[in-house]
């Protein structure tokens, strides 16, 4: 049965009101990434063991680690030493916690100052780092996904499946509103925004794993806006139910970025409001699920979606 969950601290910062959020929702699952705005692979060892007897006493798992390894906040040119530092403390934790995946990133793009890409992004330092760190994950039975976000990997759908051809064991987690609001460096200066359904159809066999987003930049002044699922430019509806007709059997985890953005802290609201547009935007995503379970109907194998309506 696909699952459904969510990077829970763009509910609450701690985990008390992530645990909340997720079960007012009737979800399984937390995606997990920050706890107080420190992400887990980096928090004290106390304060995880008591993150994890909490989520243990709640019933809820973690389906996936939304990590910080290789993000777009980390240079290509920095020394690999704390990369696989952060590897190896997240390996510790993902075990302790039980979590099959763990999302990673390919390096900051390398720009000049007007924004536009080098011609050379090192790419095979890149590849080389994306080895061992894969490597590594799954050495420790994890699977390593790749997020389609704002790093070399996600320069667009081509950057993406070179990658993978040169990186082993890799897999894609699929933001469905990543395309929206990212440039595609394929095009000429200033980038316009990717093609979201083709960015999708191009990456389809390999995602394993989805992130449901909505959002649109303008390529001009590079302001970003989002939107609840399927309300903006991403086809979020119609990416979803392409993925139950397929087969697609992963999990769906929401990151609404429209009360909180974890990249961003100019965009913040109140603790209340920020927890009340997590439940809606989880509410209305279940529903566009459930819309798109019942159109695949006889047009893929049975998808059981859940029935939580918190």
């Amino acid at each position: 049965m696909i699952r459904l969950s969510g990077f829970a601290d763009e509910a609450a910062n701690g985990i008390d009101g992530q645990i909340e959020a997720t079960r007012s929702l009737g979800w399984p699952c937390i995606e997990a990434r920050s706890i107080d705005g420190v992400n887990i692979h980096d928090i004290p060892d106390a304060e995880f063991e008591t993150v994890r007897a909490k989520l243990d006493a709640a019933g809820i798992r973690v389906n996936c680690f939304g990590s910080t390894i290789a993000n777009w906040n980390k240079s290509i040119d920095e020394p690999f030493a704390g990369t696989l530092a952060a590897v190896e403390r997240a390996i510790r934790r993902m075990r302790a916690l039980e979590a099959p995946l763990v999302r990673i990133m390919s390096y900051a793009i390398l720009c000049d100052a007007s924004g536009r890409a080098l011609a050379d992004q090192k790419k095979e330092e890149r590849f080389r780092r994306l080895r061992e760190i894969c490597g590594r994950f799954l050495d420790a039975g994890i699977t390593p996904i790749h997020e389609n976000c704002m790093n070399y990997g996600g320069m667009s759908w081509e950057h993406s499946l070179e990658m993978l051809s040169a990186v082993p064991g890799l897999k894609l987690v699929y933001d469905t509103g990543n395309p929206g609001i990212t440039p595609d460096f394929r095009k000429s200066f200033p980038y316009p925004n990717q093609d979201a359904r083709e960015c999708y159809e191009k990456l389809r066999d390999h995602v394993v794993h989805v992130h449901v987003k909505d959002g649109v930049r303008d390529p001009a002044s590079g302001e970003e806006r989002y939107f609840f699922p399927d309300e903006g430019v991403c086809g979020v509806a119609g990416v979803v139910e392409d993925l139950l007709v397929t087969g697609y059997a992963g999990d769906f985890s929401i990151e609404p970025h429209m009360a909180v953005v974890f990249h961003d802290e100019s965009v913040s609201a109140s603790a209340e409001a920020r927890f009340d547009n997590y439940l809606e935007y989880g509410r209305r995503f279940q529903r566009i699920l459930e819309a798109a379970s019942r159109k695949s109907e006889g047009r893929s194998k049975h998808v059981e979606v859940p029935d939580n309506r918190g």
